[in-house]
C-alpha cells in the first residue's frame, strides 16, 4: 500500500478509535464518580458539617468538595477555647479542623475531592496589598490543603472590577503560573473555572485559553452546567431568560449548541479536572442589570440562591454535561446546588431526602447523555 494510502488509513483508524473510545453509551458512562459540594447541602443551622457527610455518604456519594465556609464553621464548632471566634485568616485553627474533617470523611468513606472556593487571585497590581494578600492566602490554603489530604484547589475567575485588575490577560496568565508553580511543589493541582459574571474569564473559551497559555501539567479546568449555560445561553437580566444582545432566540440556542460542540472537539479530557452540576429557575421578574450593594453582579446574585437540580430548571444543562462527556472525560460529577427555591427566599429540606435526589437525578442526567 503506498505510504499516502497507509497515512490516510492509519488517520482513519485513530478517528474511529477515538470517536469509539467517547461514544456515550450507557456502559461507558456507568462508572462516572459523584461528589457533592458541602456548602450546597443544609438549609438550617441545625445542618452541620458532620450531618452533611453523613447524608452525603448514605446517599451514595463517594467525594466532597470541600468548602472554606463550612471548614470554619465547623472550626468554631470544635474549638477548644468556647470565648474566642476562629476567623478565615486563623489558618492554625483552620488546619487542626481540617485534620478533623479529614478524619470524618474517611469514617464515612469519603474523598475530599477539592478545597473551594479560592476566590479574587489573579490580575492584582505589583506591590498592592491585595496582591500580598492573595498570595498569603494561596500559601495557607495550602496548608490547610495538605491537612485535609486533598490535592486540587478550585480557583474561580476574579470577579474583581477591572479598575482594580484590568484586562491584560497576560498578567493574569502570570499569576497563575505562579499560583500553579507554588502548588506543584506540594503535588498538587488548580482546577481553574471561569464564573459567568467574571471580569475577565466568564466562559469555557476563555478559561481554556488562559489554561493553554499557564501551560503547566498541574493546570487544568473545573467546567460547570450552570456557569457555561447560564452564561451563554440563560440572562436573569431579560424577561425571556436567555440571552438577548440583537440576535434572535433561535440563534442565541443555535449558538449555545455550537459552542458545546465546540467544546467536545477542542479540550482534551485530561485537561477536565471536574465538571459541576446544577441547573437555574428563571426569575419571575428579570433581575436589575447593576451590581447590588455588596458589588455582586446579576449572574452572581442568580447564582447564589436560584440554582436547583438538574431538570428542575430551564438551563440546557444536558447539552453542556454531554460536551463535557463527548471529549472523553468521565471523571467526577459534582453537585453544586444553590436551591432557595423559584423565588430565590430559601427552601427547608431533610438533607438525606435532598442528597437521595440529587443521585436519582445523576441517575437520570447520565441517561439524557446517553446518545441514542
Amino acid at each position: 500500500m503506498p505510504d499516502s494510502r497507509l497515512e490516510a488509513f492509519f488517520a482513519s483508524e485513530r478517528k474511529y478509535n477515538a470517536e469509539r473510545k467517547n461514544a456515550l453509551t450507557k456502559e461507558s458512562l456507568s462508572q462516572i464518580p459523584v461528589a457533592f459540594a458541602s456548602c450546597s447541602i443544609g438549609c438550617k443551622p441545625s445542618h452541620t458539617l458532620p450531618k452533611k457527610l453523613d447524608a452525603i455518604a448514605k446517599a451514595g456519594f463517594t467525594a466532597i468538595e470541600l468548602s472554606m465556609p463550612d471548614l470554619l464553621d465547623f472550626a468554631n464548632s470544635t474549638k477548644a477555647d468556647g470565648n474566642q471566634e476562629v476567623g478565615p485568616y486563623d489558618f492554625d485553627h483552620l488546619c487542626t479542623a481540617a485534620t478533623e474533617v479529614k478524619r470524618l470523611c474517611e469514617s464515612h468513606n469519603l474523598k475530599i475531592l477539592i478545597l473551594q472556593p479560592f476566590a479574587n487571585f489573579e490580575g492584582w497590581p505589583e506591590g498592592s496589598s491585595e496582591r500580598e494578600d492573595a498570595f498569603t492566602r494561596l500559601r495557607d490554603w495550602i496548608r490547610i490543603m495538605q491537612a485535609a489530604g486533598t490535592d486540587m484547589l478550585q480557583v474561580g475567575s476574579s470577579d474583581s472590577p477591572a479598575e482594580k485588575i484590568g484586562t491584560d490577560r497576560s498578567r493574569f496568565v502570570k499569576d497563575l503560573q505562579e499560583l500553579a508553580d507554588l502548588l506543584a511543589e506540594k503535588g498538587f493541582r488548580v482546577a481553574y473555572e471561569n464564573w459567568c459574571w467574571s471580569t475577565h474569564a466568564p466562559d469555557w473559551q476563555n478559561v481554556w485559553d488562559i489554561c493553554q497559555k499557564v501551560d503547566r501539567p498541574n493546570f487544568g479546568l473545573c467546567l460547570d452546567t450552570f456557569q457555561s449555560a447560564g452564561g451563554e445561553w440563560g440572562d436573569p437580566t431579560t424577561g425571556s431568560g436567555m440571552v438577548e444582545d440583537g440576535r434572535s432566540l433561535e440563534q442565541v440556542t443555535a449558538d449555545w449548541q455550537a459552542s458545546c460542540k465546540k467544546l467536545a472537539s477542542t479540550i482534551p479530557a485530561e485537561k477536565i479536572f471536574f465538571l459541576q452540576i446544577s441547573d437555574a429557575y428563571k426569575p419571575k421578574s428579570p433581575f436589575p442589570k447593576d451590581v447590588d450593594e455588596s458589588g455582586l453582579r446579576p449572574r452572581g446574585r442568580w447564582s447564589h440562591d436560584f440554582r436547583p437540580l438538574p431538570f428542575t430548571g430551564y438551563l440546557p444543562t444536558v447539552d453542556f454535561a454531554k460536551a463535557v462527556l463527548g471529549t472523553g472525560f468521565r471523571g467526577y460529577f459534582s453537585y453544586e446546588i444553590f436551591d432557595g427555591g423559584p423565588e430565590g427566599k430559601g427552601i427547608e429540606y431533610e438533607m438525606e431526602d435532598f442528597a437521595r435526589e440529587a443521585m436519582r437525578c445523576q441517575k437520570k442526567l447520565l441517561e439524557a447523555c446517553v446518545d441514542n
